[in-house]
């Protein structure tokens, strides 16, 4: 088979289990496992042989026209370089692990067979992103992993909590789709074709007359669509759904998208230097805002999902820094050890009981009892906080690399303003990043909170998966200077000496700093008599965790408990810490600015409507149905009583007869 047709393969797969497993999910649930792994696995191994053919070398494209518009042309298009090449063995890597692993995890839940299938046609959509040649092909795909979305969180549909999450993931990210798409229409216009070769074949002539408009509109989509600040905050709440799903949405799919799509469309927003520093200062709030914010959280899904957050926010500092190497890099690093990451917090999840969420304040002793996940999370945290040798190292110091290029001059192709706003920033979130991770770590498998209940041995495919996920993690890093370059335009990727020391040396800071924190913290809680905990200044608020997991309830039901003594969160924070557990308000200040007046704009049309739009259309209906009345009064049924008014009627015309004949 030519490259061209093992490429159509490799999204047309999962799209035809999905359908299969839809239609055979309950007349042949036999056949629901093999149809949710088998079509995603040869996915993977097409996605792998393409790759190889690739080569890095010369982009592999295609193209038929889809049907005449008239206008600018609709193609179905392929556009396959070292880039897509690579993102696509890591969609499919991620997916086919989290297809797996589901088989444990969702072994006896009943809606399985539609969870499998849309898993499968979330797979088929991200695949379609990645390969797609034709920018609204790539909107066909972009649009169906947000309704999969939608579908996929509010999986436990039961709870409250899963239903507001799945309608604000949908409402968020359509709320940057629609100046996303007026953007796309006006590029293709100025460009004359939605084909990403010739688009930036326009570009490279200087031919678009409004570069700058054109990219704020298409990095509003980016920013509802990866996450980034300011249309971030559905990404927490999506944590209601199944654990795998986080971990497919997290690592290679959904939030992946608008990072990707910078990347392929990198020279159109470096036409406009004010788009830059627009996408720089984005990715600078975003990385340290969502840090800061992982620290204060108890729930450690939601600690991931802030992790997420940041680590995008440096997968669009390397763009704006004018690197998409760099980002697809730390994109394909950052997808395999995040996907660890949920999926042994899944595993913890698994052991305690629970379907969705997993307050930290409550683990204890699960060191020994989830030995799998003990050691492979320690080795995804340690790829996340970046320390070397692990894959996170190295492709966390191409993004500062990167923004270093633009600070001291040896890139031209991003402003220096970008340049400093990500190194700064990038730095401040290493320290960061690896305080959180080391405060997950020691509060997940040394904390001193209330014990969960022991729910047994986990499935074995499960611990399979997390090695499996491991081996990326530790080892991928060592790529980044041999064959991965061929795939990045002949980019090097190799670590600086400067940066080097700068993120190493704040990440291990920010590492010892926490753990001081909480063997201090530690060592007052056992001076600290039982009960006195409500004493602190933070107690009450703490008691009901309103502030630390945002009115969401811990998954061990409604108990009431207190956090785990030896948080060093608090300590580390301090006053911060309440405003962090929350997001900052945000999403107060959503709702009070747009949420509120919405509303109230929503109950006056609902009052004009009913008192003044239907007062009118019931006055109308008024006087019909009183002459209606009267002429029913008439209908007696009497014969007597028509023969007299047939009488006096007669008379009275006979009357106004000779009246009209005498005047005349």
């Amino acid at each position: 088979m030519t490259t061209t047709t093992l490429a159509v393969l490799v999204p047309l797969l999962p799209f035809l289990g999905a359908a299969a497993g839809l239609l055979l999910g309950r007349t042949a649930p036999g056949f629901v496992r093999p149809l949710a792994v088998l079509p995603t696995l040869a996915a993977l191994v097409l996605a792998v042989v393409v790759a190889a053919r690739q080569g890095g070398g010369r982009a592999v494209d295609a193209v038929t026209e889809l049907t005449p518009t008239g206008s600018v042309p609709i193609e179905l298009a392929l556009h396959i370089d070292g880039f897509a090449a690579l993102v696509a063995v890591l969609v499919g890597t991620v997916a086919t692990c989290v297809q797996i692993y589901s088989t444990g995890y969702l072994r006896d839940d009943p809606r399985y067979p539609s969870y499998a299938a849309l898993v499968s046609l979330f797979t088929s959509a991200m695949f379609l992103v990645v390969y797609s040649g034709d920018l609204m092909v790539l909107l066909v795909g972009w649009e169906i992993m947000g309704i999969c979305s939608y579908f996929l969180v509010g999986h436990y549909w039961e709870t409250p909590e899963a239903r507001a999450a799945s309608l604000k993931a949908f409402l968020v990210t359509k709320l940057g789709d629609v100046p996303f798409l007026i953007g796309l229409l006006a590029l293709a216009t100025e460009t004359g074709s939605f084909r990403i070769t010739k688009i930036l074949g326009a570009v490279a002539n200087g031919s678009l007359d409004h570069p700058t408009l054109i990219a704020l509109l298409l990095l509003a989509g980016v920013a509802g669509k990866s996450a980034q600040f300011p249309l971030h905050t559905w990404l927490p709440d999506a944590m209601a759904g199944p654990t795998p799903v986080s971990a497919l949405i997290h690592a290679a799919t959904m939030v992946a998208a608008g990072v990707y799509f910078v990347a392929r469309l990198l020279p159109l927003f470096q036409a406009s230097h004010a788009a830059m520093v627009v996408l720089a200062v984005m990715a600078a709030v975003t990385m340290v805002g969502s840090a800061l914010a992982a620290l204060a959280q108890d729930d450690i899904k939601r600690v991931l999902a802030y992790s997420t957050i940041g680590q995008l926010g440096y997968m669009t500092g390397a763009l704006a820094a004018g690197d998409r190497g760099a980002a697809v890099f730390h994109l394909i690093s950052h997808g395999a050890f995040k996907a660890l990451l949920f999926l042994a917090a899944g595993v913890i999840i698994h052991a305690a009981g629970t379907n969705s969420l997993a307050a930290m304040s409550r683990m204890r002793g699960l060191r020994d009892r989830v030995p799998d996940a003990y050691w492979t999370m320690t080795v995804a945290l340690l790829a996340l906080a970046a320390i070397p040798p692990f894959s996170g190292f190295f492709s966390k110091e191409s993004v500062l690399v990167a923004a270093e290029h633009v600070v001291t001059g040896h890139t031209e192709h991003a402003p220096g303003a970008a340049g400093w706003t990500v190194l700064v920033a990038g730095l401040l979130t290493a320290l960061l990043t690896a305080a959180y991770a080391t405060r997950l770590w020691l509060l997940a498998f040394r904390g001193r909170g209330a014990e969960a209940p022991d729910h047994g041995r986990q499935p074995v495919v499960m611990n399979a998966v997390l090695w499996a996920l491991a081996i990326p993690s530790l080892a991928l890093g060592g790529l980044a200077f041999r064959p991965l370059p061929d795939w990045f335009d002949g980019q090097d990727l190799t670590p600086t000496l400067t940066t080097s020391v700068l993120g190493t040396g704040v990440a291990l800071v920010g590492g010892i700093v926490t753990y001081a924190a909480w063997r201090h913290t530690t060592a007052l809680a056992d001076r600290t008599p039982l009960g006195a905990v409500a004493a602190h200044p933070e107690g009450d608020a703490a008691l009901v965790e309103a502030e630390a997991i945002a009115s969401h309830k811990p998954a061990y039901g409604d108990i009431a408990y207190a956090p785990d003594p030896s948080d060093p969160g608090r300590l580390l924070l301090g006053p911060l810490h309440r405003h962090a557990a929350v997001g900052f308000h945000l999403d107060a200040v959503y709702r009070t600015l747009f949420v509120r007046p919405v509303q109230a704009g929503a109950s006056l049309v609902r009052f004009l409507d009913r008192e003044v739009v239907d007062t009118y259309v019931r006055g109308a209906g008024t006087l019909p149905r009183w002459l209606g009345a009267a002429v029913r009064r008439a209908q007696t049924g009497n014969v007597q009583t028509y023969v007299s008014a047939l009488l006096a009627g007669t008379v009275v015309l006979t009357v106004a007869a000779v009246l009209v004949a005498t005047g005349a």
